[in-house]
């Protein structure tokens, strides 16, 4: 689930991913099978390198902003963060394995190359490339666990009492604004960059939430960072992550798109 969720951002499709490994797995003569780890961890990731081609292609059709689904969990995973995962979809899919295998799972590029069907050579070269794509998407440093809670729910007090002032004053000078609806619930189309703009924006947001309240369900780390699930007015839940540096948050990730929201109910 690890490898197919990163290579994916999609929790439905990583899942289909190890069904069918799973299946392939119960096919297999496994008196065959030296390594049962690789076996596995290989088949998932040639079926996630077929699946992103067709992936691709919705992507381009994908009304507004594409966000990666959201996992909720206590801590903070690993440095795969949200942000790192969008840079991820920049790469192509052979990049993107390469560099999940080495960098982010530790495998040797001898393993590497047994994976992705590839020379080692080559692999070191996916995964350069691929490295010097994501470097400034990579966290510099980590924000303290508590620190981020505590920020997360100021942003939330902020946001649902309606105090901009103390809203403004969590927010950097270049922070952006990112809803992911899907066209399924009303979210905007593009990010919004800069201070202004996203004041200008959390504005008609929170005159909006006075007249649809929602109710916290949780904080957490999503996907990484720090932010918190609610349930929303509509009865559907949402998800919001704060990307923190230097006390400040630099970008707020909203998940609205229901599909995606499914398995957290």
């Amino acid at each position: 689930m690890r490898v197919a969720y990163r290579m994916l951002g999609s929790v439905a499709d990583a899942e289909d991913m190890v069904q069918e490994a799973f299946l392939r797995w119960m096919r297999t003569d496994r008196a065959e099978v030296r390594e049962p780890e690789a076996f596995l961890r290989r088949t998932v990731t040639r079926l996630c390198l077929d699946q992103l081609k067709s992936a691709r292609h919705q992507r381009e059709t994908y009304v507004g902003s594409w966000l990666p689904d959201p996992v909720v969990e206590d801590d903070e995973p690993d440095d795969v963060t949200l942000p790192l995962m969008l840079a991820l979809e920049r790469l192509s899919p052979l990049e993107r394995a390469a560099f999940l295998l080495h960098d982010v799972f530790g495998l040797q590029f001898e393993e590497v190359a047994a994976e992705i069907e590839r020379d080692p050579a080559a692999c070191r070269q996916l995964a350069a490339r691929a490295r010097s794509h994501v470097r400034e998407a990579r966290p510099r440093f980590k924000v303290e666990k508590e620190r981020g809670l505590e920020l997360a729910e100021a942003f939330f007090n902020a946001s649902r009492s309606g105090d901009m002032k103390a809203l403004g004053a969590m927010l950097s000078a270049d922070v952006s604004a990112h809803a992911d609806g899907g066209g399924k619930r009303p979210a905007a189309i593009a990010p919004v960059f800069g201070f202004d703009a996203v004041i200008k924006q959390y504005e008609t947001v929170v005159a909006w939430l006075q007249e649809n309240r929602s109710q916290l369900v949780r904080f957490g780390f999503i996907n990484g960072l720090p932010g918190f699930v609610t349930l929303e007015a509509d009865g559907e839940l949402q998800t919001t992550a704060l990307d923190i540096e230097d006390g400040k948050i630099t970008a707020i990730y909203v998940m609205r798109n229901p599909d995606k929201l499914r398995h957290l109910h």
